[in-house]
């Protein structure tokens, strides 16, 4: 199969397990999908390498070209919170230091979203712009996009969710400045780069992936009518 396509059956199998573990808790589901999701990429991408959360970093990804970026299990608080549907598996493939393959399942929620059939953006909704927050630990640009945007909060949990939601037409802006790595946006990355939404640093910067720090503090995901209205109240914060 295309890498489309094995992202989205590597993030729905990695789903399932999850499901059927959760009375297990969170740190069970984050050893337990780790381990299939890279077994499955040593089965069918063996010379590809892998990034993963759950996993030391031995740096062999920064001599290939091809690397998979994964977060077995993002949101694992939301996860051990049943019947709570706002957590996520992350699987992305990444070719020169950019998303060009990516699934994000939300396993709860019943929904695999990928690049190999990107979903349709929904018409923008009236009223103010809705804006995706976490609901334990928003981070410091929300306050000021709140105020300069006249939007209002929609809280959820992992990224993933979060990225998805603007994806779905759920929300209209996810804006993160509080701290992430490269697993956590890869995949939601590379499906909102494919639905035709723009992705970017918060200064409007390309995101690059597979670097030697996969630090990657900050992430937007907009809706594209959005952009420079968004980008200009950033640049004031």
């Amino acid at each position: 199969m295309n890498d489309h396509t094995l992202a989205a059956a590597l993030a729905h199998e990695a789903g399932d397990l999850l499901l059927a573990i959760r009375d297990q808790g969170g740190a069970e589901g984050d050893r337990q999908s780790n381990e299939l999701l890279l077994h499955l990429l040593a089965q069918t991408r063996p010379h590809d390498a892998v990034l993963s959360e759950e996993s030391a970093d031995d740096h062999i990804r920064l001599e290939r070209e091809r690397v998979w970026i994964i977060d077995p299990l993002d949101g694992t608080r939301e996860y051990g919170e049943p019947p709570r549907e706002d957590w996520a598996v992350h699987v992305a493939l990444t070719t020169g230091g950019k998303p060009t393959a990516g699934a994000v399942a939300l396993p709860a929620a019943g929904l695999v979203l990928h690049t190999g059939q990107p979903p349709a953006l929904v018409p923008p909704a009236p009223g103010p712009i809705r804006l995706a927050v976490s609901r334990t630990r928003p981070p410091a640009c929300v306050d000021r996009l709140l105020a300069r945007l006249n939007a209002t909060l929609v809280p959820m949990g992992s990224a993933g969710a979060k990225a998805m939601a603007v994806v779905r037409g759920q929300v209209d802006v996810y804006a993160h400045s509080g701290g992430q790595y490269e697993w956590d946006s890869a995949a939601p990355v590379a499906v909102a780069a494919a639905a035709g939404l723009h992705v970017s640093r918060l200064d409007g910067a390309p995101l690059r992936y597979n670097q030697p720090n996969p630090y990657l503090p900050d992430l937007l995901i907009c809706r594209p009518e959005l952009t420079d209205t968004v980008l200009a109240a950033l640049r004031e914060v």
